[in-house]
C-alpha cells in the first residue's frame, strides 16, 4: 500500500487547503481551507489548523470539500436491475414491479440489489441514504436487504414497505413490528421510517399504518401527487385525520393543487424530488418551482437505478435545469423572457446537503460541516479538466462536477474512499451477487418476457388508472373513461400472480 498510504484506525485526519462549503446556517465558504477530523467527529474547521502529531494529511488543493450528502428516497433493492427500465413509462413501472414480477424477487435478491446500491451511494459521495424498500414480502426479504446495508459503512434509514400488500395488512403485523423495534436501537447510523403511499380512498384504511408509525415513533414517507396514483384526495385524508406531522417526507408531490401545499407546509412536512424520475415517468412536472412559492423545504433523491442516474450530481443538475426551464416556458408563453434565475446553484447543493439532514431529522448530527458534528466527508477533486478552475464552487459542484471527480469519502471519520479508491469494500463480490440475481430473473421470467420487458412495446391501452394491486379502490379523478377496463385488468393481473 505504499503508493496509497492509508490512515491507522483512530488516526486524525485533516484535509489540507481545499475550497470548503461548510453548509452551516451562513453558508460559509473558505478558500485554501482545512477540515480537521479526530475521531468520529469534526474537530475543526478554518485556515492553517494546528492538528494532533501524527495526522494524516490529505491534500485538498484544487478540490471542493463539502459535507456527505444525503438521498432520501432510493429504492435500493431494484439496482440489481440497473439501467432494465430505461424507456419505461411509470405505467410499465407499475406492471413490471407490482403487478407481474416484483414478486419473483428473493431474499438474496434483494441483499444483492441493496450491496449494490449502498456501495454505489458511498462511491458517489452519498454517505446517508433513504432506502425505500417496498418489495418486502416478507421479513426474511427485510433481514437480506437490512443486512447488505449494515455490511456497508454508511448511514442508512431503512423505510419499511410492502407494495404487494395494504399497509393497514403488513403494518400491523407481529413479525414485521418485532423486526422493527429489533433492529431500531436508536443510533445515529441507522433508522427507520414506514413507507407507503395512501390512495385516496375515503374509508382511510391507511389509518391502521399510520397507527403502528406513532405506536413505533417513526416517521412516514409516502409518494404524493403521482399522477394516476395519488392526488390531493390522500393529502387531505391524512390532514383531516392527524397524520400530516413534521418528519414526514413526500417524495415526488408533482400534481398537487396549492390547497395540499398549504396543507404540507403547515404541517411541517418536506418534499424529496426525484427530478430525473418526475421528467421522464409522468408524476408530474418536479414541482420545485411550487414548493418555492410555499416555502416547502426540499431534498433530492435519485428514487431507482432501474432508470436513472445513482449519483446526486445529476439530481441537483436536472432539479436546477428542470426549475429553470419551468420559468422559461411560463414567461414564453406570456410573451415575456426571464431575466433573473430563481433556483441558484447554492441552493441544489443545500437541497443535496443540509437539505436530506433536515427532513430525516438529522440535522444536528450531519448535513454540513462544522465542529462537533459526525464526521460525513467529501473530497471532490481530480486532475481533469473539468475541476479546473474553480471559480464558482456552488456551480461547480452543481453544473461540473460528477461522481468521477470523488476523490475521498469518511462516514463517521471512517474512510470509504481514498484517492478515488473504496476501501474495504469487496466490488467483485458485489458484482457477481448482482450478476447471479440478473441470470435467476432472466431464467424466472424466460427469455422472451425478459427481453420484452426491457424493450417495451407500445400497448393497446397506454393508461393505469391504480397501480396498488393490494386494493380495489379506483378513483374517476386520474383515467374516468379506463376506470372499468383498467380495473378489469387490475383483476387479470391479480390472477395471474396468484
Amino acid at each position: 500500500m505504499s503508493d496509497h498510504p492509508q490512515p491507522a484506525p483512530g488516526q486524525p485526519i485533516v484535509f489540507r487547503g481545499g475550497t470548503v462549503l461548510t453548509m452551516d446556517d451562513q453558508h460559509t465558504l473558505l478558500r485554501g481551507g482545512d477540515v480537521l477530523v479526530v475521531g468520529e467527529r469534526i474537530a475543526a474547521v478554518g485556515h492553517a489548523l494546528e492538528v494532533p502529531d501524527g495526522t494524516f494529511e490529505i491534500d485538498a488543493s484544487d478540490g471542493i470539500v463539502m459535507p456527505g450528502m444525503i438521498d432520501t428516497h432510493r429504492h435500493m433493492w431494484q439496482t440489481a436491475m440497473r439501467g432494465y427500465g430505461a424507456d419505461w413509462t411509470l405505467t410499465q413501472y407499475f406492471v413490471w414491479y407490482y403487478l407481474e414480477h416484483g414478486m419473483k424477487f428473493r431474499p438474496e435478491d434483494h441483499y444483492a440489489g441493496n450491496l449494490v446500491s449502498a456501495i454505489d451511494a458511498v462511491d458517489a459521495g452519498v454517505t446517508t441514504s433513504v432506502d425505500w424498500s417496498h418489495g418486502l414480502r416478507t421479513v426474511d426479504h427485510a433481514e437480506a436487504a437490512l443486512s447488505a446495508l449494515t455490511e456497508t459503512t454508511g448511514r442508512w434509514v431503512f423505510a419499511y414497505g410492502d407494495i404487494f400488500a395494504g399497509p393497514w395488512e403488513w403494518a400491523v403485523r407481529d413479525d414485521v413490528q418485532r423486526f422493527i423495534r429489533d433492529h431500531n436501537t436508536g443510533g445515529d447510523r441507522l433508522g427507520f421510517q414506514l413507507a407507503f403511499d395512501v390512495t385516496g380512498d375515503p374509508a382511510f384504511p391507511e389509518r391502521a399504518a399510520f397507527e403502528v408509525a406513532r405506536e413505533l415513533g417513526l416517521t412516514v414517507t409516502t409518494h404524493a401527487g403521482v399522477w394516476g396514483a395519488t392526488n390531493d384526495d390522500g393529502i387531505r385524508l391524512m390532514y383531516d385525520n392527524g397524520f400530516m406531522a413534521p418528519g414526514t417526507v413526500y417524495v415526488h408531490a408533482a400534481t398537487l393543487t396549492d390547497d395540499s401545499y398549504q396543507r404540507i407546509a403547515a404541517t411541517g412536512g418536506t418534499v424529496s424530488l426525484s427530478t430525473e424520475s418526475e421528467e421522464s415517468c409522468g408524476q408530474g412536472f418536479p414541482p420545485s418551482w411550487a414548493l418555492r412559492a410555499f416555502g416547502i423545504p426540499m431534498s433530492l433523491s435519485v428514487d431507482t437505478s432501474v432508470w436513472f442516474s445513482s449519483d446526486l450530481f445529476s439530481a441537483m443538475r436536472a432539479t436546477l435545469g428542470a426549475d429553470r426551464a419551468h420559468e422559461h416556458m411560463i414567461a414564453h408563453a406570456a410573451g415575456q423572457t426571464i431575466t433573473h434565475h430563481a433556483l441558484r446553484a447554492e441552493q441544489v447543493v443545500d437541497m443535496a446537503t443540509r437539505g436530506g439532514a433536515k427532513a430525516l431529522g438529522l440535522d444536528g448530527v450531519v448535513g454540513s460541516l462544522e465542529a462537533g458534528k459526525k464526521a460525513d466527508v467529501v473530497l471532490v477533486k481530480s486532475g481533469d479538466p473539468t475541476m479546473f478552475p474553480i471559480v464558482n464552487p456552488y456551480g461547480h459542484v452543481a453544473l461540473q462536477a460528477g461522481r468521477g471527480d470523488v476523490h475521498t469519502v469518511l462516514v463517521d471519520g471512517q474512510v470509504v474512499k481514498l484517492d478515488h479508491r473504496l476501501v474495504g469494500i469487496d466490488v467483485a463480490r458485489a458484482k457477481r451477487l448482482a450478476g447471479e440475481t440478473v441470470s435467476y430473473l432472466e431464467s424466472a421470467l424466460g427469455t422472451d418476457v425478459w427481453n420484452a420487458g426491457m424493450n417495451p412495446e407500445i400497448p393497446e391501452s397506454k393508461v393505469l388508472d391504480n397501480p396498488y394491486m393490494y386494493t380495489e379502490f379506483a378513483t374517476a379523478r386520474t383515467h374516468a373513461d379506463e376506470a372499468q377496463a383498467t380495473a378489469k385488468a387490475h383483476t387479470h393481473a391479480r390472477s395471474e400472480v396468484q
